[in-house]
Formats: structure tokens, C-alpha cells, sequence
């Protein structure tokens, strides 16, 4: 698990470090909010709709080889989007880097799921908490590199993230032993119930708390620059402040979802985000810092949660279970990047977290709806059917 953890936290940082570029590429190129937030969508939507993809091919074939892919993958995309010359070029770094996020995801959270025992919220936690971390770590490790070497600086991300790909690679062996439904190269297909119909209402519930996480991870650096007028080194380390915030909430959030269900802990996230939101836009610059830490607690505590929940809905089917919750839902609400960078343009950086506040009571009223129990994964390689939980 803590190879799976640090390999998430690498991978990452590559995707924490795209919204800490933005007021870099802004000053530099002359963005407006729109083109800033695309590139944002570019990051999103590589890393997400590709993932599925892996997580089908990988519920049939043992890929574990696209984990180094992630860590490897991603930084370099962020390393090339600082030296690019020009938008189109640094659009396509995104893209890249977005790709190496997109293979790590569904088997890393498989291999994650299979170490975990019975208490798979606990364990997503400890691999999810890494993500939260990397993401975090992201505006920490990249603004002082272009602070101090311009956007240049970005090349010096390769650095970390490639000596995990290579720690990965070394680990292979050991990790491929863990997934017990492979017969001679081959996976052995298991009888499983897939419920359907829980799952796309839960990967709606995703796709709105992506709106909310994305507008504020999109928005908090350029909020603080454009409305508090404090530095662009402030307003990012508002946003590691919100990530790691979140990694707090996420190793809590599982442990909770273990003992009271997922539904509940899922439900009370979405319950509490609206007047955080609030809080924020009536707080100042210092009081904002807490507001935005608990505003991350309470949205990214239930990313691990909702990814168990997922593979619970489909276990038959958990490598696709992965690249959905993980991967598509996230990255359609991450198509809501751009449409409010529009609405900055248009009516100011405020009306932005006014329309952020109103997504997750949309998405309560979803989470409410979802079914009590749900199908728990079996073992990997089982031919059993599964029994409920309590959800």
C-alpha cells in the first residue's frame, strides 16, 4: 500500500502543479480566463476520459505495467508545458501529462483494493490519500521552481516523479502477486451482479462534486489575485492549504465510511459544502485560508469513498468501476471549468463561487436516493457471488 500511495502522490503532483501554472501562463501569454481554465479542461479530460478504457482492458488483461506510466507520463507533460512556445504546444503537454494520470488511476486503485481486506474505505483512504497529497504538493513544489527559474523551472519536476516511475517499475514483480485472478497470463473471468442503474446515479453525484472541486481549485489562486489582490505565491498557497486539507479529510473519511456507511459520510460531504462556499466569498485573505482547508476536507474526504462504492456496484468489473469514478465522472465535471471561466468573464470571479455553492445540493439530493446496500467486491479471482453491505 505505500508503494501504491507513493506512486499516486507522484502522479499527482503532475496534476496538482496545471492550476499553480495558470497566473505563470496568464502574465506570460496573456490568457483570459477561459483560455486559462481550458487548459484545466485539457488536463481533466485526457486524464479522465482515456480511463475507463484502461480500466476495461485492464479487467481482462493483467496491465500492471501502466502504473510507472503515471508518475513518468505526467511530468514530463508539466515539464513541457513550462518551456512550450507557444498555447497550442502547451495545450498538448497538458494532454500528456493528462494521459499518464489516466493509466495509473484504474490499476492503482485496483491493486489498492485487493491489499485492503475487508475495510476497503480504510485502505482507499491510505491510497487515496497520497493522490491528495501529490495534488496538493503540486502548487508547493511548482511555484517556487518558476518563482525561482521562470517557467523554465517546470523541467526540474522530472526529477521526482521519474524516480517513481522507476521505484514502480522495481515493484512489479511484488504487485502483479497480489492479483490472484490471473491463471496463465490470462484473467479468469468472475460471476459477479453489476448494479447498473446505483452506479450511474453515483457517477452523477461524482460528476457535480467535480464542478465544485474543480471550480475551486480552478478559481481560489485566481480569486485571490483578481479579487484580494494578494501575490499569485498566496493565492497558490491558499490552494495547497484547500488540497491538503483535503488529505486530512480523506483519511478520516474513509475510516468514518466503515463505521457509519458510505451513503452517509457521502451525504453529510455534499450537505456541508454550500455555506462553506459562502463562508468563503464573506471571508478575508487569512480567514479564507481555514474556510478553504475545510471546504477541501469536505469535498475530496469522499473521493476514496465513492471509488469503493463504485467497485462495490460493480465488482465484477472494478478496473472499469475505477476508470469511471476515478476518471469519466471527474472529468465531466470538469468539462464545468471553462463554462465558468466564461461566467468570470462575464460577471467577475465571485459569481463563480455563487454558482459552485448551488452544485452539491444537486448532488444530496442524488446521494439520498442511493440504495442502503450494495453488492460487495469478492475476493479477486473468486467465482462466488457476493453478499450486501451496509452502504
Amino acid at each position: 500500500m505505500a508503494t501504491l500511495s507513493a506512486g499516486h502522490l507522484f502522479t499527482d503532483i503532475a496534476q496538482g502543479s496545471i492550476p499553480a501554472l495558470l497566473p505563470f501562463l496568464i502574465a506570460r501569454n496573456h490568457l483570459s480566463y477561459a483560455a486559462a481554465s481550458a487548459l484545466v479542461l485539457a488536463a481533466t479530460i485526457s486524464s479522465s476520459v482515456i480511463q475507463p478504457l484502461f480500466g476495461h482492458f485492464s479487467d481482462r488483461h493483467s496491465l500492471p505495467w501502466l502504473m510507472p506510466l503515471g508518475p513518468g507520463l505526467g511530468g514530463l507533460g508539466v515539464a513541457l508545458a513550462g518551456i512550450a512556445p507557444s498555447y497550442g504546444l502547451t495545450f498538448a503537454a497538458v494532454v500528456l501529462s493528462g494521459v499518464g494520470v489516466a493509466a495509473f488511476h484504474p490499476e492503482g486503485s485496483r491493486f489498492a483494493n485487493y491489499v485492503s481486506g475487508a475495510r476497503r474505505a480504510s485502505g482507499m483512504s491510505l491510497f487515496s490519500v497520497g493522490g491528495n497529497v501529490g495534488f496538493a504538493l503540486g502548487p508547493v513544489v511548482v511555484t517556487p521552481l518558476v518563482l525561482a527559474f521562470g517557467l523554465h523551472g517546470t523541467l526540474l519536476v522530472l526529477i521526482p516523479t521519474w524516480i517513481m516511475a522507476g521505484v514502480l517499475t522495481h515493484e512489479l514483480p511484488r504487485l502483479r502477486t497480489f492479483r490472484t485472478d490471473v491463471v496463465g497470463g490470462h484473467v479468469r473471468t468472475v460471476r459477479q451482479h453489476d448494479a447498473w442503474g446505483p452506479f450511474a446515479m453515483l457517477a452523477t453525484v461524482i460528476a457535480l462534486r467535480s464542478f465544485v472541486y474543480f471550480g475551486m481549485v480552478t478559481f481560489i489562486p485566481l480569486y485571490y489575485v483578481g479579487v484580494l489582490h494578494a501575490s499569485k505565491a498566496t493565492g497558490n498557497a491558499v490552494l495547497a492549504a484547500m488540497l491538503l486539507g483535503g488529505a486530512a479529510g480523506t483519511l478520516v473519511g474513509g475510516p468514518l465510511a466503515d463505521r457509519f456507511g458510505r451513503r452517509a459520510v457521502l451525504s453529510g460531504s455534499m450537505l456541508s459544502l454550500p455555506p462553506l462556499v459562502v463562508a468563503f466569498l464573506l471571508s478575508g485573505p487569512v480567514l479564507g485560508v481555514v474556510i478553504a482547508a475545510l471546504a477541501g476536507a469536505a469535498t475530496i474526504a469522499t473521493f476514496a469513498v465513492t471509488i469503493v462504492m463504485g467497485q462495490e456496484y460493480l465488482p465484477g468489473r472494478i478496473g472499469m468501476a475505477s476508470g469511471v469514478t476515478i476518471g469519466l465522472s471527474i472529468g465531466l465535471g470538469g468539462v464545468g471549468a471553462p463554462l465558468l471561466g466564461l461566467l468570470a468573464d462575464a460577471h467577475g470571479l465571485r459569481a463563480v463561487f455563487e454558482a459552485v455553492a448551488v452544485f452539491p445540493i444537486l448532488a444530496l439530493g442524488l446521494a439520498l436516493a442511493l440504495p442502503r446496500r450494495q453488492a460487495s467486491a469478492a475476493a479477486p479471482g473468486s467465482d462466488q457471488s457476493t453478499q450486501p453491505v451496509t452502504a
